[in-house]
């Protein structure tokens, strides 16, 4: 092999020196960032609808905007366990269609929309139960009197959106991500259009505000999962979607789900309660903190959309090539994702420190805010570079079927490293707000530095073993 195509890669001594076909690395980073793309767009969208129903309801006034605040807090916690139970389905379907197999992928469709419909229906009943338990939660009474109506009617949406969920990620493990990603920006304009319509009571529709809000955001959202599934039943490349005789049900496809869903849905919450106690510090050091960091996590969170949709294909096109018996390709895949991260990343680290100041300033006119949110923004630019990294990692491992110990990973590195490192640099130094940051930083850095190295050497033992993923 030509020193020129290979990539060397230093490993433990009992694997001595292996090498890695750059040939094949760069091959693999075109149909990588094929995919990623209209993933990201799609996770984009999802994103601009929850912008789009805060900036109406904004105009409606403080309690209303509170009231919102407050509903979608909760539904994140719930939406992102329901995802990391579902992300399964894509992870499988793409193994399966890699190896040929599309009656299994039917099957894993399937089972995850049964699962999407249990986990829903799960869900909303526990969030009709603590509908009626809200006051408990330290609310402002003004806010309470408001929220009932539009707290059940988001809950309610829970069930479309993740049904959503199975039956994109089923199309994107199938190399069609484009049709997902255009039902979702046609979503982000229905859903507005509609927030409009019964917020203000146009078109002749009565003015129902909150409430209209709510009740547009539950009919885009099973309107959406509608088209989508239309789709499967109309497009001739799917015929093999809509077998004439189905399946019997599967315990051992049912606990396979579980069995990746319940870690990585862990690994999601594990990441979501850091973030939601870094804000709980922030607003102990004051209000100027918590806007700032506000400010910060907004810019950081939108530019973490694309390791995030890049993350979903890595996993993905690394679950296919193990399907395919491609266990060297699948290695090739993972390294790719994590080198197409990094340099995208550096690109938004770099647009952080130079243009941190004016971005800060669209977000906020208080000077305060403008110049924390600008430091924290020069933090965030090493974050960046962490936070894509491990999304990615945790993404490759995915693909492996290797999911419990990068979970454990996670848990040490946000809520033994993080947080402890953020509450001691935020009221035991000078550092104060940028000491939350700095905290964050170096938890991400140690799961993104851990998660990467458990890919490689994952990777490693299944090229050499010629190892796939567990079969039903």
């Amino acid at each position: 092999m030509q020193a020129g195509n290979t990539l060397l890669l230093l490993t433990a001594p009992s694997f001595s020196t292996r090498l890695v076909n750059l040939s094949l690395f760069r091959r693999e980073l075109r149909p990588t960032l094929a995919l990623a793309f209209p993933i990201v767009v799609g996770q984009v969208g999802q994103m601009l609808i929850g912008l789009t129903d805060t900036a109406l309801i904004g105009r409606l006034g403080t309690v209303p905007l509170a009231a919102a605040a407050f509903t979608h807090g909760i539904f994140t916690v719930f939406f992102l366990a329901g995802i990391g139970l579902l992300i399964p389905v894509g992870v499988y379907t793409a193994r399966d269609y890699g190896a040929g197999d599309t009656s299994a992928c039917v099957a894993w469709l399937r089972h995850g929309r049964a699962l999407a419909w249990a986990v829903g229906l799960a869900f909303f009943a526990l969030l009709a139960v603590l509908s009626t338990q809200l006051h408990r939660f330290g609310q402002p009474a003004e806010v309470i009197a408001v929220i009932g109506p539009f707290f059940l009617l988001i809950s309610a949406s829970l069930i479309p959106a993740l049904l959503f969920q199975v039956q994109r990620q089923f199309a994107e493990s199938l190399g069609r991500p484009w049709i997902p990603m255009i039902v979702m920006l046609g979503d982000v304009v229905f859903n507005a259009w509609l927030n409009w319509v019964l917020i203000w009571g146009h078109w002749g529709f009565p003015a129902l505000g909150l409430v209209g809000s709510g009740l547009a955001t539950l009919v885009a959202r099973t309107l959406a999962v509608g088209v989508l599934g239309l789709f499967f039943q109309k497009a001739p490349t799917l015929a093999f979607a809509r077998p004439k005789t189905r399946s019997p049900w599967s315990l051992d496809r049912f606990r396979m789900l579980m069995r990746m869903g319940i870690p990585t849905s862990a690994g999601l919450l594990f990441e979501a309660g850091l973030f939601a106690v870094a804000a709980l510090l922030m607003g102990w050091l004051g209000a100027i903190e918590l806007a700032a960091h506000h400010v910060a996590l907004s810019c950081a969170g939108f530019t973490f959309m694309f390791p995030l949709g890049l993350a979903t294909a890595v996993s993905m096109r690394v679950s296919r090539a193990l399907g395919e018996s491609q266990p060297t390709t699948a290695r090739a895949i993972g390294l790719g994702g994590m080198a197409i991260s990094a340099a995208a990343m550096t690109f938004f680290a770099l647009a952080f420190m130079i243009i941190g100041e004016p971005v800060a300033r669209a977000f906020s006119t208080d000077p305060a805010v403008i110049t924390l949110a600008a430091q924290l923004l020069i933090v965030a630019a090493l974050f960046q570079l962490f936070d894509g990294g491990q999304v990615v990692a945790v993404g490759a491992l995915r693909g492996l079927g290797d999911v419990r110990i990068p979970t454990l990973i996670t848990f040490v590195a946000y809520w033994l490293v993080s947080l402890p490192t953020a509450y001691v640099l935020a009221f035991h130094t000078p550092l104060r707000p940028l000491g939350v940051w700095i905290g964050l930083a170096a938890g991400l850095a140690c799961t993104a530095l851990l998660q990467s190295w458990r890919f490689h050497r994952q990777s490693m033992r299944v090229a050499k073993a010629g190892l796939s993923m567990p079969s039903v």
